[in-house]
Protein backbone atom coordinates (compact mmCIF):
# COMPACT_ATOMS: atom_id res chain seq x y z
CA UNK A 1 0.00 0.00 0.00
CA UNK A 2 1.46 3.36 -1.01
CA UNK A 3 2.10 5.85 1.78
CA UNK A 4 2.82 9.54 1.34
CA UNK A 5 4.37 12.14 3.61
CA UNK A 6 3.69 15.71 2.49
CA UNK A 7 6.39 18.36 2.68
CA UNK A 8 5.37 21.99 3.11
CA UNK A 9 7.34 25.09 2.34
CA UNK A 10 6.70 27.58 5.15
CA UNK A 11 6.83 31.36 4.94
CA UNK A 12 6.78 33.21 8.26
CA UNK A 13 5.60 36.78 7.74
CA UNK A 14 6.85 39.67 9.84
CA UNK A 15 6.53 43.41 10.27
CA UNK A 16 9.37 44.71 12.41
CA UNK A 17 7.57 47.21 14.61
CA UNK A 18 5.69 44.34 16.28
CA UNK A 19 7.45 42.49 19.12
CA UNK A 20 10.15 40.08 17.85
CA UNK A 21 9.06 37.55 20.46
CA UNK A 22 5.77 36.97 18.64
CA UNK A 23 7.59 35.97 15.44
CA UNK A 24 10.04 33.68 17.21
CA UNK A 25 7.34 31.98 19.25
CA UNK A 26 4.88 31.85 16.34
CA UNK A 27 7.42 30.23 14.02
CA UNK A 28 8.28 27.61 16.62
CA UNK A 29 4.63 26.84 17.42
CA UNK A 30 3.62 26.45 13.79
CA UNK A 31 6.56 24.21 12.87
CA UNK A 32 5.88 22.06 15.92
CA UNK A 33 2.20 21.70 14.97
CA UNK A 34 3.12 20.67 11.42
CA UNK A 35 5.76 18.16 12.44
CA UNK A 36 3.60 16.63 15.18
CA UNK A 37 1.16 15.56 12.47
CA UNK A 38 3.98 13.83 10.62
CA UNK A 39 4.62 16.37 7.86
CA UNK A 40 7.99 17.76 6.82
CA UNK A 41 8.94 21.40 6.32
CA UNK A 42 11.24 23.54 4.19
CA UNK A 43 11.72 26.91 5.89
CA UNK A 44 14.27 29.69 6.25
CA UNK A 45 16.35 29.46 9.42
CA UNK A 46 17.15 32.34 11.80
CA UNK A 47 20.63 32.24 10.24
CA UNK A 48 19.16 32.95 6.79
CA UNK A 49 17.00 35.92 7.77
CA UNK A 50 16.08 37.63 11.06
CA UNK A 51 13.98 35.11 13.04
CA UNK A 52 13.72 32.92 9.91
CA UNK A 53 10.97 35.25 8.68
CA UNK A 54 10.24 37.10 5.43
CA UNK A 55 9.91 40.86 5.69
CA UNK A 56 12.01 42.49 2.97
CA UNK A 57 12.61 42.03 -0.73
CA UNK A 58 15.94 40.38 0.06
CA UNK A 59 14.23 37.98 2.46
CA UNK A 60 11.72 37.16 -0.27
CA UNK A 61 14.52 36.39 -2.73
CA UNK A 62 16.26 34.10 -0.25
CA UNK A 63 13.02 32.26 0.46
CA UNK A 64 12.30 31.92 -3.24
CA UNK A 65 15.76 30.44 -3.89
CA UNK A 66 15.29 27.96 -1.06
CA UNK A 67 11.93 26.84 -2.43
CA UNK A 68 13.24 26.66 -6.00
CA UNK A 69 16.13 24.46 -4.89
CA UNK A 70 13.71 22.13 -3.11
CA UNK A 71 10.98 22.36 -5.73
CA UNK A 72 10.63 18.62 -6.27
CA UNK A 73 10.13 17.97 -2.57
CA UNK A 74 7.59 20.69 -1.78
CA UNK A 75 3.93 19.66 -2.08
CA UNK A 76 2.39 22.89 -0.82
CA UNK A 77 3.23 26.18 0.88
CA UNK A 78 1.94 27.53 4.19
CA UNK A 79 2.16 31.26 4.85
CA UNK A 80 1.79 32.10 8.52
CA UNK A 81 1.36 35.55 10.04
CA UNK A 82 2.38 35.73 13.73
CA UNK A 83 1.78 39.47 13.38
CA UNK A 84 0.49 41.78 10.64
CA UNK A 85 3.33 40.74 8.36
CA UNK A 86 4.68 42.44 5.27
CA UNK A 87 2.15 41.81 2.52
CA UNK A 88 4.52 42.49 -0.38
CA UNK A 89 7.41 40.40 0.88
CA UNK A 90 5.33 37.26 1.40
CA UNK A 91 3.58 37.67 -1.96
CA UNK A 92 6.90 38.34 -3.71
CA UNK A 93 8.43 35.20 -2.19
CA UNK A 94 5.60 33.16 -3.67
CA UNK A 95 5.86 34.81 -7.06
CA UNK A 96 9.66 34.62 -7.29
CA UNK A 97 9.76 30.95 -6.30
CA UNK A 98 7.81 30.00 -9.42
CA UNK A 99 6.10 27.29 -7.39
CA UNK A 100 2.76 26.08 -8.74
CA UNK A 101 1.45 24.30 -5.67
CA UNK A 102 -1.46 24.82 -3.27
CA UNK A 103 -0.99 27.63 -0.73
CA UNK A 104 -2.56 27.89 2.72
CA UNK A 105 -2.80 31.29 4.41
CA UNK A 106 -2.77 31.17 8.21
CA UNK A 107 -2.90 34.00 10.75
CA UNK A 108 -2.58 34.00 14.51
CA UNK A 109 -5.43 35.20 16.76
CA UNK A 110 -5.05 38.01 19.27
CA UNK A 111 -6.03 37.42 22.87
CA UNK A 112 -8.51 39.62 24.70
CA UNK A 113 -6.56 41.39 27.41
CA UNK A 114 -3.36 41.30 25.35
CA UNK A 115 -3.98 44.07 22.86
CA UNK A 116 -1.30 46.34 24.27
CA UNK A 117 1.75 47.27 22.21
CA UNK A 118 3.85 44.48 23.76
CA UNK A 119 1.45 41.66 22.82
CA UNK A 120 -0.85 42.64 19.96
CA UNK A 121 -0.50 40.85 16.64
CA UNK A 122 -2.98 42.46 14.22
CA UNK A 123 -2.64 39.34 12.05
CA UNK A 124 -6.41 39.39 11.54
CA UNK A 125 -5.97 42.56 9.49
CA UNK A 126 -2.65 41.55 7.98
CA UNK A 127 -4.21 38.47 6.43
CA UNK A 128 -6.65 40.67 4.53
CA UNK A 129 -3.80 42.73 3.10
CA UNK A 130 -1.73 39.70 2.13
CA UNK A 131 -4.65 38.00 0.40
CA UNK A 132 -5.46 41.23 -1.43
CA UNK A 133 -1.94 41.17 -2.85
CA UNK A 134 -2.23 37.50 -3.86
CA UNK A 135 -5.43 38.24 -5.75
CA UNK A 136 -3.65 41.10 -7.53
CA UNK A 137 -0.74 38.78 -8.36
CA UNK A 138 -3.11 36.13 -9.71
CA UNK A 139 -1.89 33.53 -7.20
CA UNK A 140 -4.59 31.10 -6.04
CA UNK A 141 -4.63 30.23 -2.35
CA UNK A 142 -6.64 28.52 0.36
CA UNK A 143 -7.68 29.95 3.71
CA UNK A 144 -8.16 28.32 7.09
CA UNK A 145 -11.68 27.53 8.30
CA UNK A 146 -11.57 30.41 10.76
CA UNK A 147 -9.99 33.68 9.71
CA UNK A 148 -7.46 33.35 12.54
CA UNK A 149 -6.51 30.14 14.32
CA UNK A 150 -4.07 28.93 16.93
CA UNK A 151 -1.72 26.23 15.56
CA UNK A 152 -2.48 24.16 18.64
CA UNK A 153 -6.23 24.13 18.03
CA UNK A 154 -8.15 21.14 16.74
CA UNK A 155 -9.55 23.34 13.98
CA UNK A 156 -6.09 24.13 12.65
CA UNK A 157 -5.05 20.49 12.83
CA UNK A 158 -8.06 19.51 10.72
CA UNK A 159 -7.31 22.37 8.31
CA UNK A 160 -3.76 21.10 7.96
CA UNK A 161 -4.95 17.57 7.21
CA UNK A 162 -7.39 18.92 4.64
CA UNK A 163 -4.67 21.02 3.05
CA UNK A 164 -2.38 18.00 2.89
CA UNK A 165 -5.16 16.15 1.07
CA UNK A 166 -5.51 19.01 -1.41
CA UNK A 167 -1.77 18.95 -2.06
CA UNK A 168 -1.87 15.19 -2.52
CA UNK A 169 -4.70 15.36 -5.07
CA UNK A 170 -3.12 18.20 -7.04
CA UNK A 171 0.33 16.63 -7.17
CA UNK A 172 -1.02 13.19 -8.00
CA UNK A 173 -3.39 14.24 -10.77
CA UNK A 174 -0.94 16.62 -12.46
CA UNK A 175 1.38 13.74 -13.27
CA UNK A 176 -0.98 10.77 -13.21
CA UNK A 177 -0.15 7.73 -15.31
CA UNK A 178 -3.12 5.57 -16.26
CA UNK A 179 -3.16 2.12 -17.82
CA UNK A 180 -5.78 0.96 -20.31
CA UNK A 181 -6.02 -2.80 -20.87
CA UNK A 182 -7.96 -3.59 -24.01
CA UNK A 183 -10.71 -1.63 -25.75
CA UNK A 184 -13.99 -0.40 -24.37
CA UNK A 185 -16.94 -2.78 -24.79
CA UNK A 186 -18.63 -1.94 -28.10
CA UNK A 187 -21.96 -1.37 -26.38
CA UNK A 188 -20.48 1.23 -24.02
CA UNK A 189 -20.10 4.49 -25.92
CA UNK A 190 -20.61 6.10 -22.51
CA UNK A 191 -16.98 5.48 -21.47
CA UNK A 192 -15.43 7.28 -24.45
CA UNK A 193 -12.79 9.81 -23.46
CA UNK A 194 -10.23 12.18 -24.96
CA UNK A 195 -6.67 11.01 -24.49
CA UNK A 196 -5.39 14.31 -25.90
CA UNK A 197 -7.26 16.41 -23.34
CA UNK A 198 -5.75 14.28 -20.58
CA UNK A 199 -2.24 14.59 -22.01
CA UNK A 200 -2.66 18.36 -22.20
CA UNK A 201 -3.30 18.28 -18.44
CA UNK A 202 -0.17 16.18 -17.81
CA UNK A 203 -2.03 12.87 -17.53
CA UNK A 204 -0.58 10.03 -19.59
CA UNK A 205 -2.46 6.93 -20.75
CA UNK A 206 -0.45 3.77 -21.43
CA UNK A 207 -2.26 1.11 -23.46
CA UNK A 208 -1.85 -2.60 -24.00
CA UNK A 209 -3.92 -5.02 -26.03
CA UNK A 210 -5.94 -7.47 -23.99
CA UNK A 211 -4.56 -10.34 -26.06
CA UNK A 212 -1.03 -9.53 -24.83
CA UNK A 213 -2.11 -9.74 -21.21
CA UNK A 214 -3.94 -13.01 -21.80
CA UNK A 215 -1.00 -14.53 -23.71
CA UNK A 216 1.43 -13.63 -20.92
CA UNK A 217 -0.90 -15.11 -18.30
CA UNK A 218 -1.37 -18.30 -20.30
CA UNK A 219 2.40 -18.61 -20.62
CA UNK A 220 2.95 -18.87 -16.86
CA UNK A 221 3.52 -22.32 -15.35
CA UNK A 222 0.94 -23.31 -12.73
CA UNK A 223 3.72 -25.04 -10.79
CA UNK A 224 5.86 -21.90 -10.61
CA UNK A 225 6.50 -20.65 -7.09
CA UNK A 226 5.28 -17.12 -7.86
CA UNK A 227 1.98 -18.48 -9.19
CA UNK A 228 1.50 -20.59 -6.07
CA UNK A 229 2.25 -17.62 -3.83
CA UNK A 230 -0.23 -15.44 -5.70
CA UNK A 231 -2.84 -18.17 -5.48
CA UNK A 232 -2.46 -18.24 -1.70
CA UNK A 233 -2.63 -14.45 -1.57
CA UNK A 234 -5.98 -14.56 -3.38
CA UNK A 235 -7.30 -17.20 -0.96
CA UNK A 236 -6.16 -15.07 1.98
CA UNK A 237 -7.79 -11.99 0.49
CA UNK A 238 -11.35 -13.31 0.13
CA UNK A 239 -13.42 -16.41 0.78
CA UNK A 240 -13.11 -18.71 -2.25
CA UNK A 241 -15.37 -21.51 -1.08
CA UNK A 242 -16.97 -23.29 -4.03
CA UNK A 243 -14.66 -21.69 -6.63
CA UNK A 244 -12.85 -24.18 -8.93
CA UNK A 245 -9.09 -24.39 -8.38
CA UNK A 246 -8.46 -23.99 -12.11
CA UNK A 247 -10.26 -20.64 -12.10
CA UNK A 248 -8.27 -19.49 -9.09
CA UNK A 249 -5.01 -20.42 -10.82
CA UNK A 250 -6.02 -18.31 -13.81
CA UNK A 251 -6.71 -15.39 -11.50
CA UNK A 252 -3.28 -15.79 -9.89
CA UNK A 253 -1.57 -15.69 -13.28
CA UNK A 254 -3.59 -12.70 -14.43
CA UNK A 255 -2.81 -10.91 -11.19
CA UNK A 256 0.93 -11.42 -11.65
CA UNK A 257 0.88 -10.18 -15.24
CA UNK A 258 -1.23 -7.11 -14.47
CA UNK A 259 0.83 -6.22 -11.40
CA UNK A 260 4.06 -6.51 -13.37
CA UNK A 261 2.67 -4.28 -16.13
CA UNK A 262 1.55 -1.70 -13.57
CA UNK A 263 4.98 -1.66 -11.94
CA UNK A 264 6.96 -1.60 -15.20
CA UNK A 265 4.99 1.41 -16.42
CA UNK A 266 4.79 3.22 -13.06
CA UNK A 267 1.00 3.36 -13.33
CA UNK A 268 -1.19 5.06 -10.73
CA UNK A 269 -4.52 3.54 -11.83
CA UNK A 270 -5.79 1.12 -14.46
CA UNK A 271 -8.91 0.32 -16.42
CA UNK A 272 -9.64 -3.09 -17.89
CA UNK A 273 -11.78 -4.44 -20.72
CA UNK A 274 -13.46 -6.85 -18.35
CA UNK A 275 -16.08 -8.45 -20.62
CA UNK A 276 -16.72 -10.53 -22.64
CA UNK A 277 -13.48 -11.34 -24.51
CA UNK A 278 -11.64 -12.16 -21.29
CA UNK A 279 -14.30 -14.67 -20.25
CA UNK A 280 -14.59 -16.25 -23.71
CA UNK A 281 -10.83 -16.55 -24.30
CA UNK A 282 -9.29 -16.89 -20.84
CA UNK A 283 -12.22 -18.25 -18.81
CA UNK A 284 -12.56 -15.99 -15.74
CA UNK A 285 -13.72 -12.52 -14.79
CA UNK A 286 -10.94 -10.20 -13.53
CA UNK A 287 -12.98 -8.69 -10.68
CA UNK A 288 -11.03 -10.12 -7.73
CA UNK A 289 -7.69 -9.27 -9.34
CA UNK A 290 -8.92 -5.70 -9.86
CA UNK A 291 -10.34 -5.56 -6.34
CA UNK A 292 -6.93 -6.48 -4.93
CA UNK A 293 -5.25 -3.73 -6.94
CA UNK A 294 -7.76 -1.16 -5.68
CA UNK A 295 -7.28 -2.34 -2.09
CA UNK A 296 -3.54 -1.73 -2.56
CA UNK A 297 -4.32 1.86 -3.68
CA UNK A 298 -3.94 1.18 -7.39
CA UNK A 299 -7.50 2.07 -8.46
CA UNK A 300 -8.80 -0.42 -10.99
CA UNK A 301 -11.86 0.49 -13.06
CA UNK A 302 -13.99 -1.85 -15.12
CA UNK A 303 -15.28 -1.63 -18.69
CA UNK A 304 -12.23 0.30 -19.96
CA UNK A 305 -13.46 3.41 -18.13
CA UNK A 306 -10.30 5.53 -17.97
CA UNK A 307 -12.10 8.60 -16.63
CA UNK A 308 -13.63 6.35 -13.99
CA UNK A 309 -10.14 5.18 -13.00
CA UNK A 310 -8.97 8.80 -12.81
CA UNK A 311 -12.00 9.66 -10.64
CA UNK A 312 -11.15 6.78 -8.31
CA UNK A 313 -7.55 7.96 -8.13
CA UNK A 314 -8.63 11.48 -7.17
CA UNK A 315 -10.73 10.13 -4.29
CA UNK A 316 -7.98 7.75 -3.18
CA UNK A 317 -5.51 10.65 -3.10
CA UNK A 318 -7.95 12.73 -1.07
CA UNK A 319 -8.88 10.03 1.45
CA UNK A 320 -5.78 7.86 1.53
CA UNK A 321 -8.06 4.81 1.40
CA UNK A 322 -9.30 2.57 -1.44
CA UNK A 323 -11.92 3.85 -3.87
CA UNK A 324 -14.48 1.93 -5.92
CA UNK A 325 -16.37 2.41 -9.19
CA UNK A 326 -20.10 1.71 -9.17
CA UNK A 327 -23.16 2.08 -11.34
CA UNK A 328 -25.92 4.46 -10.35
CA UNK A 329 -28.15 1.45 -10.77
CA UNK A 330 -31.61 1.34 -9.17
CA UNK A 331 -34.13 3.42 -7.29
CA UNK A 332 -34.79 2.30 -3.74
CA UNK A 333 -38.55 1.97 -3.61
CA UNK A 334 -40.31 5.31 -3.25
CA UNK A 335 -37.49 7.07 -1.40
CA UNK A 336 -36.42 9.93 -3.66
CA UNK A 337 -33.08 10.44 -1.90
CA UNK A 338 -31.91 6.82 -1.93
CA UNK A 339 -30.27 4.90 -4.76
CA UNK A 340 -28.82 1.42 -5.14
CA UNK A 341 -25.21 1.50 -6.36
CA UNK A 342 -24.13 -1.78 -7.88
CA UNK A 343 -21.47 -3.64 -9.78
CA UNK A 344 -20.56 -7.24 -10.55
CA UNK A 345 -18.21 -6.46 -8.60
CA UNK A 346 -14.57 -5.49 -8.29
CA UNK A 347 -15.08 -3.30 -5.19
CA UNK A 348 -12.11 -3.31 -2.80
CA UNK A 349 -12.63 -5.74 0.07
CA UNK A 350 -12.65 -2.94 2.65
CA UNK A 351 -15.93 -1.65 1.17
CA UNK A 352 -17.93 -4.69 2.27
CA UNK A 353 -19.54 -5.75 5.51
CA UNK A 354 -18.58 -9.27 4.42
CA UNK A 355 -17.35 -10.41 1.02
CA UNK A 356 -16.94 -13.67 -0.82
CA UNK A 357 -15.95 -14.72 -4.32
CA UNK A 358 -18.70 -15.79 -6.72
CA UNK A 359 -19.53 -15.82 -10.43
CA UNK A 360 -20.76 -13.06 -12.74
CA UNK A 361 -24.48 -13.79 -12.93
CA UNK A 362 -25.27 -11.16 -15.57
CA UNK A 363 -23.18 -12.69 -18.35
CA UNK A 364 -23.09 -16.33 -17.21
CA UNK A 365 -25.89 -17.32 -19.59
CA UNK A 366 -23.99 -15.87 -22.55
CA UNK A 367 -20.48 -17.17 -21.90
CA UNK A 368 -21.12 -20.04 -19.48
CA UNK A 369 -21.00 -19.96 -15.70
CA UNK A 370 -17.70 -21.88 -15.70
CA UNK A 371 -16.06 -18.87 -17.41
CA UNK A 372 -17.34 -16.21 -15.01
CA UNK A 373 -15.80 -17.03 -11.63
CA UNK A 374 -13.99 -14.21 -9.85
CA UNK A 375 -16.49 -11.57 -8.72
CA UNK A 376 -16.42 -10.04 -5.22
CA UNK A 377 -19.96 -10.00 -3.86
CA UNK A 378 -21.53 -8.56 -0.75
CA UNK A 379 -23.15 -5.47 0.75
CA UNK A 380 -21.31 -2.16 1.11
CA UNK A 381 -20.91 -1.35 4.79
CA UNK A 382 -22.91 1.62 6.12
CA UNK A 383 -21.21 4.95 6.72
CA UNK A 384 -20.39 8.31 5.12
CA UNK A 385 -19.24 8.36 1.50
CA UNK A 386 -18.13 10.76 -1.22
CA UNK A 387 -19.25 10.37 -4.83
CA UNK A 388 -17.22 11.88 -7.67
CA UNK A 389 -17.01 11.76 -11.45
CA UNK A 390 -14.56 13.24 -13.94
CA UNK A 391 -15.37 13.35 -17.64
CA UNK A 392 -13.65 14.74 -20.72
CA UNK A 393 -15.87 17.25 -22.49
CA UNK A 394 -14.49 16.79 -26.00
CA UNK A 395 -16.73 19.45 -27.54
CA UNK A 396 -15.32 22.17 -25.25
CA UNK A 397 -11.87 20.67 -24.76
CA UNK A 398 -12.34 20.65 -20.98
CA UNK A 399 -12.32 18.23 -18.06
CA UNK A 400 -15.58 18.49 -16.18
CA UNK A 401 -16.84 16.88 -12.99
CA UNK A 402 -19.45 16.63 -10.27
CA UNK A 403 -19.18 15.92 -6.57
CA UNK A 404 -21.59 14.87 -3.85
CA UNK A 405 -21.42 13.70 -0.26
CA UNK A 406 -23.83 11.30 1.36
CA UNK A 407 -23.62 7.89 2.93
CA UNK A 408 -24.49 4.22 2.75
CA UNK A 409 -27.37 2.98 4.86
CA UNK A 410 -28.04 -0.40 6.43
CA UNK A 411 -31.15 -0.88 4.28
CA UNK A 412 -31.51 -4.47 3.13
CA UNK A 413 -31.51 -5.41 -0.56
CA UNK A 414 -32.09 -8.90 -1.91
CA UNK A 415 -29.79 -8.96 -4.93
CA UNK A 416 -26.42 -10.25 -6.19
CA UNK A 417 -23.04 -8.71 -6.97
CA UNK A 418 -21.62 -5.83 -4.97
CA UNK A 419 -24.28 -3.40 -3.82
CA UNK A 420 -25.32 -0.82 -1.29
CA UNK A 421 -28.10 1.67 -0.63
CA UNK A 422 -26.75 5.22 -0.75
CA UNK A 423 -28.58 8.27 0.60
CA UNK A 424 -27.81 11.71 -0.87
CA UNK A 425 -29.68 14.91 -0.24
CA UNK A 426 -31.65 16.12 -3.30
CA UNK A 427 -30.66 13.01 -5.22
CA UNK A 428 -33.17 13.86 -7.94
CA UNK A 429 -31.45 17.17 -8.57
CA UNK A 430 -28.12 15.39 -8.89
CA UNK A 431 -29.57 12.86 -11.32
CA UNK A 432 -31.00 15.67 -13.44
CA UNK A 433 -27.60 17.33 -13.57
CA UNK A 434 -25.91 14.06 -14.58
CA UNK A 435 -28.51 13.39 -17.28
CA UNK A 436 -28.54 16.89 -18.74
CA UNK A 437 -24.75 17.18 -18.84
CA UNK A 438 -24.29 13.71 -20.32
CA UNK A 439 -22.16 12.20 -17.57
CA UNK A 440 -21.42 8.49 -17.53
CA UNK A 441 -23.41 5.90 -15.57
CA UNK A 442 -20.33 5.07 -13.48
CA UNK A 443 -19.44 7.00 -10.32
CA UNK A 444 -16.32 6.76 -8.17
CA UNK A 445 -16.92 6.30 -4.45
CA UNK A 446 -14.74 6.46 -1.36
CA UNK A 447 -15.74 5.88 2.25
CA UNK A 448 -15.78 9.08 4.31
CA UNK A 449 -16.38 12.73 3.46
CA UNK A 450 -13.55 14.30 1.45
CA UNK A 451 -15.62 16.66 -0.68
CA UNK A 452 -13.88 19.78 0.63
CA UNK A 453 -10.50 18.40 -0.41
CA UNK A 454 -11.67 17.38 -3.87
CA UNK A 455 -13.46 20.66 -4.50
CA UNK A 456 -10.47 22.79 -3.57
CA UNK A 457 -8.02 20.69 -5.58
CA UNK A 458 -10.13 20.27 -8.71
CA UNK A 459 -11.77 23.66 -8.94
CA UNK A 460 -9.16 26.04 -7.53
CA UNK A 461 -5.77 24.56 -8.36
CA UNK A 462 -6.38 22.32 -11.37
CA UNK A 463 -8.96 24.66 -12.86
CA UNK A 464 -11.31 21.92 -14.03
CA UNK A 465 -15.06 22.43 -14.14
CA UNK A 466 -16.78 21.16 -11.00
CA UNK A 467 -20.39 21.06 -9.83
CA UNK A 468 -20.47 20.60 -6.07
CA UNK A 469 -23.92 19.10 -5.54
CA UNK A 470 -23.38 18.96 -1.78
CA UNK A 471 -23.10 22.74 -1.54
CA UNK A 472 -25.52 23.43 -4.38
CA UNK A 473 -22.96 25.25 -6.53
Amino acid sequence: MRRRTETFGVIVGNRNFFPNRLVEEGREQLLRAIEELGYKVVVLSPEDTPYGAVETRRDAERCARLFSNRKEAIDGIIVTLPNFGDEKAAADALRLSGMDVPILIHAYPDEIGKLDIENRRDAFCGKLSLCNNLVQYGIPFSSTTLHVESPGSDTFKEDLKTFAGVCNVVKGLRKARLGLVGARPSAFNTVRFSEKILEHEGITVETIDLSEIIAQAQGLDSAASEVKRELERIKDYISTEGIPETALEKMAKLSLVLSDWVEENALDAVSVQCWTALEEIYGIVPCTVMSMLSEELIPSACEADIMGALSMYALELAAGTPAALADWNNNYGEDENKVITFHCSNFPKSFFTDARMSFQALIANDVGKENTYGTCVGRISPGPATFFRLSSDDLRGRITSYLAEGGYTDDAVDTFGGYGVAEIGNLQGLMKYIVERGFEHHVAVVKGHVGAIVKEAIGKYLGWDLCDHTCGS
